[in-house]
Order: C-alpha cells, then structure tokens, then sequence
C-alpha cells in the first residue's frame, strides 16, 4: 500500500485539480447567470425562478448525504471515491447542454416542467461527481501541508475555470445570438463548456490515486456514522457557517449581475471599454479575434440601451476578480503553513466583510473604483478559498480521531448538503429579497426600486452575511496547535496498522 503521507507528484495534482475546474463550469454559470437565464431567456416570472432555483438545489442538497454513504461502501480496485469521477462524467456533459436549451413550442407550464426537470438532474449529477470528488481530496495524502498544496492546485484551476466562465460567457452568447437569438447562443456556449468538462473528468480519474484507509474496518451503520458525525463540534460549527458561505456566492451572484446590468451607467462602461479599445470606435479592427469572442461593443454612445457594453464590462471586471484570485491562492498553503488554516480564513473573511460594505459606497458612473474594489475583495478573499476545503478533511481527521473510524463520505456529504442548500437559499433569496422588499417586477428590471435592490443586495446584504461567517470561523476550534497534534497522533495509529 502506498505511504498515507506520500508526496504528491505535480501530475497527480494538476489532474486531481482538473475535475473542480470541470466542476465549475456548472457550478459558476449557476451562481453567476442562472437566475437571469431563467427570468431573461425563459422569461419566467421571478416566484417560478426561484422557486426552480430552490428545489432542485435541495434535492440535492438531501441526495449529498445518500450520495456519502454510497461512496464511503463503494469498493472498486479503483477505490471508493475516483469512479464516481468516470461513471458521471458523459451524463453530466448531456445534461449540462439540456438544462440550458429552451425548447421551442412550449407552453409556460411545459417550460417551467422542463427547467425544474434538467435543473434537478443536472443538481443531482454534480453531487454525484463532486461529493465523492471532494472526498478524493482527503484519502489521496495525509500530509497537512501536502493537502494544503493539493487543495491550491485545485482552486488554482478551479479559478481558471471561473476566469473562462465569467470572463466568456457572456461574450460568446451574444457572439452566437448573432443572426439568431439568445436561447441558440446559451446552447452553443453550454455545449463547449460540457465538452471541456468530459474531457477534465476523464483526466482526473486518470492520474489520481487513494492511499488513506481507515485504521478501523469496523462496520457501521449511517445512522451510527451520522450520531457520530453530530458529536463532532467542528463539523457543526462548519456545516453552519457553509450554509451561509454559500449562500453568500450564490445570494451575490445574481445581485451582481444585475447590478452591472441595471445599476452601473452605461455611458461610462463605454467610456472605460473605449479607453482599453474594446468598442467599434476604438477597436484598431474590426472583425479580429477579440470580436470574433463577442467582446468588442456594438454601436457607439446613442445606442447603449441595446448594446453589449453591460455583458463586456461585466466580463471584464469578472475576468480581473478571477485573474487576482488566481495569483493570490497559491499563497494560501504558505500562509497556512505559517498562520495555521483558522487564522488564515478569519482575516479573509473579516476583510471581504469591509470590503463588501465598501462596495455601496460607489456611485454608478464610478467604474474604477468598481474594478479596484472587485481586485481588493479578490485579494483578500482568495486565500481562504482552499482552506476551506483543507479544514473539512481536518474535520473527517478529528472524527477518526475521536471515534477510531474515518467516514470521510458522511463528512464531506454533510457539507456538501450545507453547501447546497446555502446555494438553494441563497439564489432564491436574492429573488425574495427582491420581490418582498423592492416591489421587484422581471419585466421592469430597470425601475428605481429594483436598482436600489441591486445596489443594497451586492453590498450590505453580503456585508452581513461575511460577518456572520467570521463569527463562526472564531468559533472554530480547531487551529494549527490541535490540527498539528491531531495529525501526529492519526500518522502514528495508521503507522502502526500498516506494520501490522
């Protein structure tokens, strides 16, 4: 058997961390554009919009738990969790593809049966590749610093795939719209991105491998697996503050859409784009590969109400968040290394919590500083993003720890829940939000009230909500000084098994 603490080679990293960036061309389209595709291009109403967004994300956040016990009784020569990887990865690209069609001759009722129904398969796939996916990552070393590492690679790619998403989409639906409409450039671009993800799936099941075996082969039941799991604080405290964590991307997500879209002046969006050449005016050709990617605005300054300059300045501020995250996360194994992972994520949280509130401070025509707070809150936000996930292995460490049996599957399937439904939640309501407290009307995005709406939902709403995170981050218990000694205790009992 391979050493619990081995070394990761470069290749085993950089595919593990391939399947996450496939995993995010779902997961970012969702938390960036699902909410307007379904009230702009299926033209739902924003009570059917949330409640297709909410469902099926629960649904799913209630298969995680199944899905967990599944994977922790899987037994392959494979493994337990680098199948789920394989078996899903050509369904999840066709599904991806249908759940952004809109089927023409469609009555609404039919309409909104089809959303809620590729929506819910397409939830139900991701928790069947991401959950075992994510428990992947804690059998594959049990090195702290070298999970650190593989949980940066990871997000390194995982942040690549975000730059592709948001930085892309948008250009390439309306590239592809061209000569035809939006439902056929959603189609186009969501069948390039499902292509891509077969391809990274296929290549992390190709160069992983699981090393970590319970010392313990003690039979459980998941009633038994899931008592224990509830006697463990730091999972409590986790699965609460994901919850909310996620509840944050995806609550922020739509908010920030349409705040680019609605609340930010056009006029100077042109302006800024034109200084870059990213508009017919400026542009040295027309025609070249920047349009040909859809990211050259149409038109000049009298026409702004039926451009494209919203969907390329969006793009370009999503580009530099992500470009920033990117650079920044690959210091977070060092940091953790120094600081220990509690301290790390309490800083990042706190100080996008300022940054946020800072956020409601600009003015609609101020597209720099626009830019610079969506840099800043990238900057302090990004180490935190690996170790995250690095802490929920420590959290399925501290159960074998306590109890001598390792669930790694109950563990990350309960997060995954939290996970899930903090996504249901969040995009819903963002729409109730809306709904309740501006008066918000699809068919009249652009009224006062719902721009106050964005405006307040993209800044202090998310403001309080990262507070909230730290408060429960602080509350954790488990810093470098514990993880350190938990680490050195499992390290020696699997030690001894292995001699055994």
């Amino acid at each position: 058997m391979s050493a619990p603490t081995a070394k990761l080679s470069f290749l085993e990293k950089a595919g593990y961390s391939a399947g996450d960036a496939a995993a995010n061309f779902v997961f970012m389209t969702m938390i960036l554009f699902q909410s307007a595709f379904y009230t702009d291009v299926f033209g739902l109403s924003a009570a059917a919009a949330a409640a297709i967004l909410l469902w099926p994300r629960l649904w799913d956040a209630f298969f995680d738990p199944v899905m967990g016990v599944l994977a922790d009784r899987t037994d392959t020569r494979w493994g337990k969790f680098r199948p789920w990887v394989l078996w899903t990865a050509v369904p999840w690209a066709v599904v991806m593809i249908l759940a952004y069609t809109t089927p023409l001759g469609f009555g609404m009722g039919a309409m909104i049966a089809w959303a809620a129904i590729t929506n819910t398969v397409l939830m139900t796939l991701y928790s069947m590749n991401n959950m075992p996916y994510s428990a992947l990552g804690g059998v594959m070393t049990g090195d702290l610093n070298e999970r650190a590492r593989l949980n940066s690679y990871r997000f390194v790619s995982a942040n690549i795939a975000q730059f592709i998403v948001g930085g892309f989409t948008l250009p390439l639906v309306a590239k592809f719209a061209i000569g035809h409409d939006l439902q056929y450039g959603w189609r186009m671009t969501m069948t390039i991105w499902a292509v891509l993800c077969l391809v990274l799936f296929v290549t992390t099941f190709l160069t992983t491998h699981e090393r970590i075996k319970p010392v313990s082969q003690e039979k459980s039941s998941p009633k038994h697996d899931f008592l224990d799991l509830l006697k463990n604080s730091p999972w409590r405290v986790m699965a609460i503050m994901t919850l909310i964590h996620f509840g944050i991307l995806s609550f922020r997500g739509g908010a920030l859409y349409n705040y680019y879209h609605h609340y930010a002046d056009r006029a100077s969006m042109y302006d800024f784009l034109e200084k870059i050449g990213l508009t017919n005016h400026a542009a040295a050709k027309s025609g070249g590969f920047l349009d040909w990617l859809g990211y050259i605005v149409h038109g000049d300054r009298n026409q702004l109400a039926t451009s494209n300059v919203a969907d390329v300045f969006n793009s370009i501020i999503n580009m530099a968040g992500t470009a920033t995250t990117i650079t920044v996360i690959m210091l977070s194994a060092s940091f953790a290394a120094r600081f220990g992972k509690k301290a790390v994520a309490v800083a990042g949280f706190a100080l996008s919590t300022v940054n946020a509130l800072g956020f409601y401070l600009l003015a609609p025509t101020n597209t720099t500083g626009m830019l610079l707070m969506t840099i800043t809150g990238s900057i302090v936000y990004a180490p935190t993003i690996p170790l995250v996930w690095a802490i929920f292995a420590d959290v399925a460490d501290y159960s074998e720890w306590q109890t001598g049996r390792r669930f790694t599957g109950m563990v990350f399937a309960t997060i995954g829940f939290a996970l899930k439904s903090g996504l249901a939640i969040g995009s819903a309501g963002f729409l109730w939000v809306m709904a309740g407290l501006f008066n918000y009307d699809t068919k009249l995005s652009d009224a006062a009230n719902a721009v106050a709406g964005y405006h307040a939902c993209s800044s202090i709403a998310v403001g309080i909500l990262f507070a909230i995170c730290t408060g429960l981050l602080i509350a954790y218990k488990l810093n470098k000084r514990v993880t350190i000694e938990m680490a050195d205790e499992l390290a020696a009992r699997r030690a001894k098994a292995v001699a055994a």
